[in-house]
Parts: structure tokens; sequence; C-alpha cells
């Protein structure tokens, strides 16, 4: 008994000789089919390389496009040339040229041979496939595809969507079920003669050669009729990604390999160096006897798919740039985001950032620049403070920012004046913690010493501006935590909203804080708001703000200025 291989070549036909030689001369004869694509030329020289080797022949050339009948008829010509040159031959395995072996051919040959019936092929129906790539399961094998999926795809689509229009389907073949699976299959020399001497071969062949991919269904469906056993796996290892493209062994999937404890994998890069010299020319005694279990690396690959079309949270490269509302994860790290806070208390930043470790910046999305913490002008990852460059993308500058600062938590100040395209972002973040003091805005103005028609005006403005920043972090496609005052509620019970901030970034949460930032003086800001009613505009995102507020007793410790917090 021997096994005879089946090799279609059409690249790096240089490893394609190395491994003909591996099973040549552990015995099993071989028939290399080389793609019509490769030059006269470069055949020319491969055959004659290979013209010393008694056991090595070459099948009748096809050209063999991707998913077009150039594979199968190539794998008949093959086959048949197999059966009728080599009697001894029990099995026929299909394999390409980059494929390679991973345990000695002696461990496949008695393999093989305790199962002499048995013909290892992937075949399901379309109803159980779970893998198909591109939309068409039933309708690969009831439609006509005149066009080249990769090298035509518009007239591909148009092709189908006539079809889908006019109701067109194709008669199946009586007696014929539909299978799929890979296309590198193992079979018995009984099944694949039944299949390739069938008195309605011509029929059968006439139909798959318009079917999509007929390299995965031909045999996975005739094997079918023939078979009296079947094991529905391939014995080769082939991975594929999320987009129906095989994976590539490199020389750093070695372990990888050998862990899979299958025969055959594919498909090897040519230059692996490593793979090639440590898996053709195995140690003595180096045999594993274990049962093929691709499916002890799948945990891997699935981790793989994973990082490759989610990515890691919070970070954006150029070759995974996901559509919007597809990441990972919009930030890498959960941040803080005040609104209005530097407005009612002086020195709010370097207290936070005294009270809980965290850095505090300013306004990052200031119109001048993005106001780092401690002045700074370039942060983490040379992130610049000009203001044009942030404005560029200010999505991607946030997501930097904490990519490059992940490990510390990050807070910095928002407000109407803010770049405004990224308060959906903020919105939309999971990882935003937003603490907002609605119409605290109006306290600089309070402040200024500007005419009173210029304020009106101005105030309307950030009125209009903050309404519509509250409106999304309100919407119901904001996922970000979000607790929101007005200015009158706030000021009743400051310490208690200062507390759940400070616990909320959660250095030292439930910690009781004995001091807070100082407040500035709001004596008269009550009449304020009440002259700007009174000219006609009406701001109401303060709240119900009495014209002369009487100082709770909670705030009147905090008009007088007290020393920071220091955290023991």
């Amino acid at each position: 008994m021997s096994i005879g291989i089946v090799m279609l070549a059409h690249t790096a036909l240089h490893r394609a000789e190395q491994v003909a030689r591996h099973w040549t001369k552990a015995g099993c004869p071989v028939v290399i089919h080389v793609d019509q694509v490769v030059s006269p030329k470069r055949y020319r020289i491969f055959t004659e390389r290979l013209s010393d080797d008694p056991l090595i022949r070459f099948s009748k050339r096809h050209r063999c496009d991707w998913g077009s009948w150039g594979l199968v008829a190539a794998s008949q010509d093959a086959s048949e040339l197999m059966l009728t040159g080599f009697e001894d031959v029990s099995h026929v395995y299909l394999t390409s040229g980059s494929c390679l072996p991973l345990r000695p051919v002696q461990e496949l040959i008695d393999y093989l041979k305790a199962r002499p019936r048995t013909d290892h092929i992937e075949s399901a129906t379309t109803a159980d496939v779970p893998w198909t790539v591109g939309g068409l399961d039933e309708e690969r094998f009831t439609m006509r595809f005149p066009f080249s999926w990769r090298r035509n795809r518009y007239l591909f689509d148009r092709f189908v969507e006539l079809q889908r229009k006019l109701g067109y389907t194709r008669k199946i073949p009586d007696g014929l079920t539909p299978h799929m699976g890979s296309q590198w299959w193992c079979l018995t020399r009984q099944t694949l003669s039944s299949i390739l001497q069938d008195p309605k071969r011509k029929v059968y062949d006439r139909y798959f050669r318009h079917v999509w991919i007929p390299d995965e269904s031909y045999f996975q469906t005739l094997s079918r009729l023939y078979s009296t056993s079947i094991i529905s796996r391939s014995l080769t290892l082939s991975k594929f990604d999320f987009q129906g493209k095989p994976h590539i062994f490199y020389d750093d999937h070695l372990q990888l390999l050998r862990r899979s404890d299958c025969f055959v994998a594919r498909k090897i890069w040519h230059s692996a160096d490593r793979l090639y010299e440590t898996f053709l020319n195995p140690k003595p005694g180096e045999l594993s006897r274990q049962e093929p279990n691709p499916g002890k690396i799948d945990r891997i690959f699935a981790k793989a798919v994973d990082r490759r079309t989610r990515g890691r949270p919070g970070l954006y490269m150029q070759s995974r740039f996901p559509n919007e509302d597809w990441e990972n994860g919009v930030t890498a790290a959960k941040y803080s985001v005040f609104q209005g806070f530097t407005e009612l208390f002086t020195d709010f930043e370097p207290w936070l950032a005294q009270v809980t470790g965290a850095r505090v910046h300013g306004h990052l999305f200031a119109p001048d620049r993005a106001h780092f913490a401690e002045g700074q002008t370039v942060m983490n990852g040379a992130l610049s403070d000009n203001a044009t460059l942030r404005d560029y993308d200010p999505k991607m500058f946030l997501t930097n920012l904490l990519w490059n600062t992940r490990g510390e938590r990050q807070c910095f100040q928002l407000g109407p004046k803010s770049t405004p395209n990224v308060v959906w972002d903020i919105a939309k973040d999971p990882n935003a913690q937003v603490s907002v003091i609605s119409g605290a805005w109006a306290i600089p103005l309070f402040q200024s010493n500007r005419t009173f028609g210029e304020l009106r005006k101005e105030a309307a403005q950030m009125q209009k501006i903050e309404t519509q920043m509250l409106d999304a972090l309100r919407s119901p496609y904001s996922k970000c935590r979000k607790r929101i005052w007005t200015m009158a509620e706030f000021i009743e019970a400051p310490m208690e909203a200062i507390q759940v901030i400070v616990d909320e970034i959660g250095f030292q949460p439930n910690r009781r804080l004995t001091t807070a930032p100082t407040m500035v003086d709001l004596a008269g800001f009550g009449q304020f708001l009440q002259n700007l009613k009174n000219q006609g505009m009406h701001p109401y995102l303060m709240g119900d703000f009495p014209a002369d507020p009487i100082t709770p007793a909670s705030l009147r410790d905090t008009q007088r200025p007290r020393p920071y917090l220091v955290k023991k």
C-alpha cells in the first residue's frame, strides 16, 4: 500500500520540488499539475529538475483561476494519471505546492492503512456550513457565473442581481444533494475511481462547470454517492480569516503547527526556511501517533481574528480603522470631563489633582490651544497643543491622548467654546464620566467689565451652544456616565456632588473630603441674570437662581480660601 500525492502548483516551484522529493523519498508517488500561468521556460526547467525521479509525473496543464472550473479539471486529470500509473496506490491525497507535511510520512501511511475504507473530505450541506463568505449559499448551485468574482466583480454582482430579478434557477441533476467543504481531501482509490468513471460524469461536469467555486463542491458532493465511510474533516490544516482568505504560516508559527498534530498544513510562506528545514528533516524516533486535531489551535486563531477585526480597545491604526460605531471601545481608558467647575471654583484644577492624584488638564478643546496640565505644550506621543492640528480630527486627538497615557487617569474641562464636534464623541463613549454645571459659563460674563448689550448677545449664543451639548449628552445614543446640575441645584449642596465625583474617579473611594475648592463670589449674580431677562434674554440653564441668593451653610466656609486636602 502507498499514498498517491496530487500536487497543484503555480508559484514557488523550488518549494514544490523540495516537498515532492520528500514524499517520494518515503515511497509515495507524486503527480504534479502546474498552472498554465507559469511560463513555458519555467515549466521546462521545473520538469527537467525532477526528471530523475521515477515516482514523479506531470499531468495536463489547465488555467486555474480562483474559484474556477480549471481547479477541478486539474484535480481530475492528475488523479486519473495517478490511478492508472500507480496501481498500488490505495489513497489519493490532494495538496498544493504551498503545502508542507508536518509529521513523518510513515505516520500518515499507518494512519490511512488502519482506515482502508475511509474517505477524509470535508462535506456538509449549505444549511450546515457557517463559513461561506460572499452571500451565496444555495444560489451558488442554482445560478450561472460567467464572470470572475475577483477580476470582474462589478459584472459578477450585476449578473447575480439580474438572475434574482428574473427568478432564474438551474436544475440540480437528479440524485445530487450539493455539499461543500475544503478543497483539500484524501479519498480512497475506490471512491475516487467511482467519481471519475461515473457514467453520468459528463452531466455532472457540465453542471459543476457553472457552479460558483466548484473546487469546494464537486468532489465533496459526488463522494457522498459512492463512499461507504466519510469523515467530514480534512487531514490538511487550512485556516481562513473572516474575509475567507487563507492564513499564511511563517517561521514564528513553528510551535503552533506542531501543536495541531495535523499531517499537512497550508499555506506555508515560500521563504519560511525554518519551517521547511524542521518538518522536512524530522529527527529519528520523532513520532506523534496523535489524532489530527486542528481544533487545539482554534482558540489562538479566534483571538487573532478578534485582534485583527476589533483591535485593542481605544487603539486606531491605518490597517484597522473601523467604521463609525464599530470600534472596540472608543477610548482606551476611563476619563473625567468637567463643565462649569473652573468657572464656579477658583483653582479647581490644582485642587482636583491634589485630591485625586489624577492628571488634570485645563480646557483641552479651547479655541486658542489645548491647555495641557502644568502648562505643557507637548504631551505623551508627541501630541501638540496646536489648535489647528487638534481640530483636524478631535476624536483622534482625544483617543491618542488616552492611549498614550493609559494607566493614568485623565481629567479635563469642556465648555460652550470648545471644539463642537468632540461633544458627540464623548457622549457616545462608555469610558467618559461627564459632570456638568449648566449655566456656569455666565459667571465670567458677570465678572467682566463689558457693555450689557455685548454680554446679552454672547450669553444667548453660549446658552444655545450649551443646550445642544446637553441634548447630545441626554440623547438615547449617549453611552457616557453623566451628571448634570443647574447652578441653582449645585450650590444647594456642593460638597455632596464633589464627593460623588471624587469617589467616581476612584483613587481613594469613600474617603470623606474635609475641604473644598474656593467658590467665586456670587454676590449680585442673581441680579445679573434678572437684568438679562429684563433685556429680553431668558437664561434658563441656571435653574431657579434667586435674585439675592443666601449662601447656604454648606458653602459659607468655602467662600474663604482653605488649604488643599493633603492625602495621607
